[in-house]
């Protein structure tokens, strides 16, 4: 009987790495699907010659610049004119403080204005008139991601999560015979993960009638592994996990049902953006060092990291709705903002969230603008202080001696990393098992060098294809971007995407010595509460940007 036990557990080791890519496969080929085809949803007809220019967007910019939704060739149009956004109460238009302004009727808009089908709109010296869509007869092209596959039927979600699932239970089957089938408390828990799983779906799916569910099970795929493989560490932290996993579901429902509505972010913005520094105050005041950042608070036997939570109130200051976000006010206070989170983060010590959120700066800048010099002045400020940081951080400078030479300092500060290196050799393509591998042993594994521990226990091949999968949310986010309803949710889901991939970068790359060891964590995997709810409230935006999220709800309303 052993000996079978023991030929199933290999063979389960052995096909796990092909089913996971299966499910990684199902999910994004899912997420293509079932999308409406590529075609205006108004026109706006050049009154002189006659043009029809198909409008394509929720929220589009109209100017002078190249870099507009529509792009108007008028001398007295400036270059970032006004802005046509779409609500449930019909299309609107917004003057972004143009010097020839802009008028609907003749009558000038001082501020948001109604537009009906057959009114006028001046823009500069030009006239439009506002069409319906249906005139077009023209055929739009659909971007990359949606260009091939458009009319194939999704798969059904529940399909999905029994894979899923599935895959879980098998996790929970291989650590538990890892050990001769004594101890059934990784069954147990792989158990329990799959009914948290199912109870999210029922409230998603049925409840909360969301009409896809692809990217909450592929994320659900990452955070069961990340809470089984604590299964054969310390138990209780994997059932600690896995209820801080939990909250960060509720996080994330909140999340996408507040930003139903876009315009209710800029009433909640300021109220955010001063939760958020008090937050850190808070931080830098009772704050305890714990790995050379004193970014932790501890609340009796729990410990909280607060900066996990400012990177969701991060992407709420930094997007808005279009006609907001092209007042210089909001770019001032957004600057001032991420120059108090990111020094707030350099005095605590963590310099790998403070460089998560340079890099998500940097993302809203240039989704914002489009402008390479702003991005060149901020990275020349960034290598500056870089090198401040360097001279005045005895033991971040030492991190960066031990870069690139961890054969060197195996037995100092490349400690970890050659650790790291030589199990994630011993782990192989297939792994050696959950629970029999040696990397568990190691301070930090379970967080900063969970990359590894996965490739020890589950094969590199299983390590690569997660890695993968959370590096492909950002093209996914870019993707469905161009469709969103309003630029609040094409900006937030890059940037949130964006963090995700950062840090799963500099854990991955850190811990194998590619870049210099950071100490963030794996999002999803990773062992720690604020870390897995900070993941699931970042997806919330990205979920909120499909097109598709609040597409039961339009539909009534209209």
């Amino acid at each position: 009987m052993s000996l079978i036990m023991d030929i199933a557990v290999v063979a389960l080791r052995v096909l796990m790495p092909l089913y996971a890519i299966v499910i990684v496969y199902q999910c994004y080929a899912s997420m293509r699907r079932r999308r409406r085809p590529e075609r205006p949803l108004v026109l706006l007809q050049n009154a002189e010659t006659g043009e029809k220019i198909p409008v394509l967007f929720w929220e589009n910019a109209i100017g002078r610049a190249r870099g507009s939704d529509i792009s108007v060739d008028d001398q007295t149009v400036s270059r970032n004119h006004c802005v046509l956004l779409r609500r449930k109460e019909g299309w609107f238009i917004t003057d972004t403080g143009s010097k020839s302004g802009t008028y609907v009727n003749g009558e000038p808009v001082t501020e948001r204005t109604q537009v009906m089908i057959d009114d006028v709109i001046t823009i500069g010296s030009t006239d439009f008139i506002f069409r319906r869509g249906e005139e077009f007869h023209e055929e739009l092209r659909s971007s990359w991601f949606f260009s091939k596959v458009v009319n194939k039927p999704s798969v059904q979600p529940y399909k999905i999560m029994i894979l899923v699932s599935l895959f879980h239970v098998f996790m929970g089957v291989e650590a538990t015979f890892c050990d001769d089938g004594k101890d059934f408390d990784p069954l147990i828990l792989a158990g329990v993960m799959v009914a948290v799983e199912w109870v999210f779906f029922a409230v998603s799916y049925f409840a909360l009638k969301r009409v896809a569910f692809e990217i909450e099970s592929l994320c659900l795929f990452f955070t069961g592994i990340g809470v089984i493989l604590l299964a054969r560490q310390v138990l209780r932290s994997a059932y600690t996990q896995l209820i801080a996993a939990v909250i960060g579901m509720i996080v994330f429902c909140i999340v996408v049902k507040f930003i139903e509505n876009p315009d209710r972010i800029g009433k909640w913005r300021l109220i955010i953006m001063i939760a958020a520094v008090g937050l850190l105050a808070v931080n830098l005041v009772f704050g305890k060092v714990t790995n050379g950042s004193n970014n932790w608070i501890h609340i009796g036997s729990i410990t909280i990291q607060p900066s996990e939570f400012v990177k969701i109130a991060y992407i709420f200051v930094g997007a808005s709705t279009l006609d907001r976000l092209q007042t210089k006010q909001n770019l001032i206070e957004f600057i001032i903002f991420s120059a108090v989170c990111v020094g707030a983060l350099a005095l605590m010590g963590d310099f790998g969230t403070a460089l998560i959120f340079f890099a998500a700066f940097l993302l809203v800048s240039f989704t914002r603008s489009g402008d390479w010099k702003t991005l060149i002045l901020a990275l020349a400020g960034a290598g500056f202080a870089g090198f401040m940081v360097l001279n005045v951080k005895p033991y971040v400078r030492k991190r960066f001696e031990a870069w690139g030479h961890v054969w060197e300092q195996a037995q100092d500060m490349a400690y970890q990393q050659a650790r790291t290196l030589t199990y994630i050799a011993a782990g192989g393509l297939f792994g050696v098992g959950i629970g029999n591998g040696c990397l568990k042993y190691l301070a930090a594994s379970e967080s900063d060098l969970v990359f590894g521990l996965m490739a020890e226990e589950m094969g590199f091949i299983i390590a690569v294809t997660i890695a993968v999968a959370v590096a492909t949310l950002f093209i996914y986010a870019r993707s469905v971007a161009t469709r969103s309803r309003s630029t609040f949710y094409s900006i937030s889901s890059c940037c949130a995407a964006g963090m995700l991939v950062v840090q799963m970068s500099l854990n991955v790359f850190g811990a194998t010595d590619i870049l210099p060891l950071t100490g963030v964590t794996f999002p999803f995997i990773s062992a720690g509460g604020s870390s897995i709810i900070a993941c699931w409230g970042l997806l919330a935006f990205i979920k909120a940007a499909d097109e598709r999220t609040y597409s039961k709800r339009i539909k009534e309303r209209e």
